[in-house]
């Protein structure tokens, strides 16, 4: 009873320290440590990525209700593939299932779902789910969910660069016109802001291939909270480290000041 209210008392001083007016507009999450969390229990990898699935769920709903506009979850990989053949088949099979159960709640939240990355690698019972999600959630305003899947960042560049070159060898734009806003128009991440707060979890220190272009400006986070054990308490001491620094993007204090 008295740690439940000392966990309470801390979530709400948490909850008091932080700014609403400086919030992270888009916050960009790299979800590891579902496998280690597994094995510490004693269970397949897979159980981890079950329970994973409900740190995600109170993630999604923190960030709306603190008001975060964009959220974007690394999901799935594009070097993920290459993982047991029976754990990919369980994290498809956790993903189509999440879609179907989560909808109601994004509905209720008022949150749009997203998705960027080579989709087409995905199961087609996968693909339908997710089109059929973000179709039905196209219109909600509250929240961006972005789940990034079968995604690599050097993968999206190269693509980009094709699509740049092609426009180029057909006359559709010239070269001296390329710039920041020409490559941010063939990402995939086309119409989100740049990532403002990137966290990882697990005590890694590493990008993994995710948003290398979109970070370049992110304040970068890292805990070492496994995934499952991530709470809302913990989103919050991100939050507050975030608002303690300060942003200069090449600027001096001074100017910034």
């Amino acid at each position: 009873m008295e740690k439940n209210l000392a966990i309470a008392q801390n979530k709400m001083n948490l909850i008091e320290s932080i700014d609403h007016t400086n919030l992270p507009k888009h916050l960009a999450i790299i979800m590891d440590g579902n496998g280690r969390w597994a094995k510490q229990q004693g269970y397949l990898r897979a159980f981890g990525h079950e329970n994973g699935t409900k740190s995600v769920k109170e993630i999604i709903k923190t960030s709306a209700k603190l008001g975060i506009e964009y959220l974007t979850l690394y999901a799935f990989s594009t070097e993920n593939w290459n993982r047991p053949k029976l754990e990919v088949q369980a994290l498809m099979k956790i993903l189509i299932n999440s879609l179907k159960k989560e909808l109601v709640t994004l509905q209720e939240n008022n949150i749009r779902l997203n998705a960027i990355g080579n989709l087409d690698k995905l199961p087609k019972t996968a693909q339908k789910e997710l089109l059929d999600v973000m179709e039905k959630t196209k219109d909600n305003s509250r929240l961006t969910l972005t789940l990034a899947l079968s995604y690599g960042s050097r993968e999206e560049l190269v693509s980009a660069v094709k699509a740049i070159s092609d426009k180029v060898k057909n006359n559709i734009i010239s070269i001296d016109t390329i710039d920041d806003s020409i490559i941010n128009e063939h990402l995939y991440t086309q119409n989100l802001p740049d990532v403002d707060l990137l966290i990882r979890t697990s005590g890694e220190h590493r990008i993994s291939n995710f948003l290398l272009w979109q970070i370049a400006y992110a304040e970068l986070y890292f805990t070492n909270v496994l995934w499952p054990d991530f709470k809302d308490q913990d989103l919050y001491e991100a939050i507050i480290s975030y608002q303690k620094r300060e942003r200069r993007f090449g600027k001096t204090s001074e100017q910034i000041k």
